[in-house]
């Protein structure tokens, strides 16, 4: 539901859990119409078929299409679907049934997410047939309000409005992404009118904004954690000692005022304050340079010793400077006596390498994808998450993985809070992050736009939104 984490029935009209968890039945909306585009005139309306499979393509290693574009699907595997699935069933055209292996108290959460956006079997067929399978990633077609026209790398994405959505046709006729890296680039079109949306200011810019009158300035705590994982796979990162002291070496305050100009919270926990579950009992780790070097001495590293600090080459809403907040944390340790260097590389390239874990520690965050505890702590720090590298800490810790594990299992909010607020602790303990801040999220636009709400997931909804002159 728009500005919510509430799951509404959309393609979905409706669904029934068994008793025990495990069966999930899905009756689905008729008449969807697919998107037309010049490769693909639909001849049937979204139906099974459809959600079988976009599922069973991400699932099974032999289908077609699971090795076309890489075959890698982080989402799904990150969450634990390709263990959870016992067997997806077509009932008839329009009622899907999902089988798990054990109750998953996440699972309906998750299938309202992007990695579950339901893909058209007769275009894949039509593509595969055609010697162009990787088109149904490149040239998408869906069911959604808009379709996309085309894509430049690097420079602009644009949609039009799909004529036939099914519950009428959206507002605005085209959309148009146009990609500008720069925050005060971004913030020029914006005054001069050439976007009339933009996401990530620069915090210090928030002011000048607000007190703007062409622009009205959107914004609500984030869903959201930026942190600092150490790789616990690689010396001296293995001991807890280490990870602790680095801990207490950082002066939060200082980076919440100079990086976020004071519009974050400090972060003590990998979940935000905003969500169920969330443990304020916890102790955060005082900044104390004096004891973060007894710490250090009685691991073994009185001396010291080298490592890197990865800075991410882009802003996020949990990171608006992630070179800042590096210089920040490099000179917090340098004196405690470790000596960082600064490494960075382009956004695609830096989620891959520190995703194989060839950091020793490396800044990123996470903002919510469904409003469950879950997505964060199963997701971002759960063995299986450690294996495929979602997990960029590449800790597995068996204390917490039982509770996140057993979380899971029980649909008891009660239950499933006080496990969620012991694993919490656990990981306080263990240290595998620098858990640093939790933002507030800015969206300025021009005061023409109407009807555009924030979405506490991080996405934008365009379907009901107007330009009113």
């Amino acid at each position: 539901s728009p500005g919510t984490t509430k799951v509404v029935p959309a393609l979905a009209l409706g669904w029934q859990i068994s008793e025990d968890g495990l069966t999930y039945t899905f009756q689905l909306r008729k008449g969807v119409k697919w998107q037309t585009t010049k490769n693909f005139t639909p001849t049937r309306d979204f139906n099974a078929d459809d959600v079988i499979f976009t599922f069973e393509r991400q699932w099974k290693k032999d289908h077609p299409y699971n090795a076309i574009g890489g075959g890698s699907y982080e989402y799904f595997e990150s969450m634990g679907l390709p263990g959870l699935l016992d067997r997806i069933e077509k009932v008839d055209d329009y009622t899907v049934r999902f089988v798990l292996k054990q109750p998953e108290a996440p699972f309906l959460s998750d299938l309202a997410m992007d990695f579950a956006s339901i893909f058209s079997a007769e275009y894949a067929d039509k593509m595969m047939q055609a010697g162009t399978p990787e088109k149904v990633d490149l040239e998408p077609v869906g069911t959604g309000p808009f379709q996309l026209v085309n894509y430049q790398k690097d420079a602009v994405i644009r949609y039009k409005a799909h004529p036939n959505y099914w519950r009428g046709k959206a507002k605005i006729d085209n959309l148009v992404f146009a990609i500008t890296p720069d925050a005060s680039v971004r913030y020029q079109k914006l005054k001069a009118g050439e976007c009339q949306i933009m996401p990530y200011p620069n915090p210090a810019d928030v002011a000048a904004m607000k007190a703007d009158p062409d622009i009205v300035v959107l914004e609500q705590e984030g869903l959201n954690v930026g942190y600092l994982a150490f790789n616990t796979e690689k010396e001296p990162f293995t001991n807890r000692l280490v990870r602790q002291a680095l801990n207490m070496a950082v002066n939060k305050q200082a980076i919440i005022d100079a990086v976020f100009q004071g519009a974050a919270k400090i972060a003590k926990n990998p979940i935000p304050p905003t969500m169920w579950s969330y443990n304020d009992a916890v102790r955060d780790y005082p900044y104390d340079p004096e004891a973060a070097k007894r710490l250090l001495a009685d691991a073994g590293y009185a001396g010291g010793f080298k490592t890197d600090i990865w800075a991410m080459p882009v802003q996020r809403p949990y990171n608006p400077n992630a070179r800042r907040m590096a210089e920040l944390i490099q000179a917090d340790w340098k004196a405690i006596g470790v000596e960082a260097e600064i490494v960075s590389f382009e956004w695609g390239e830096y989620l891959k390498r520190s995703k194989q874990g060839e950091h020793g520690t490396v800044l990123l965050g996470w903002t919510g994808d469904n409003g469950d505890p879950d997505n964060f702590l199963y997701v971002l720090l759960g063995c299986e998450a450690a294996k495929d590298g979602t997990n960029r800490a590449r800790w597995c810790n068996e204390r917490f993985e039982d509770l996140v594990v057993r979380a899971k299992r029980t649909t008891d909010i009660a239950e499933r809070t006080r496990l969620y607020e012991e694993a919490q602790l656990v990981f306080k303990e263990e240290a595998p992050w620098i858990t640093i801040a939790h933002s507030i999220v800015f969206m300025p636009m021009r005061k023409e736009v109407k009807g555009y709400v924030m979405d506490p997931l991080g996405g934008h909804s365009f379907y009901s939104v107007d330009l009113v002159e």
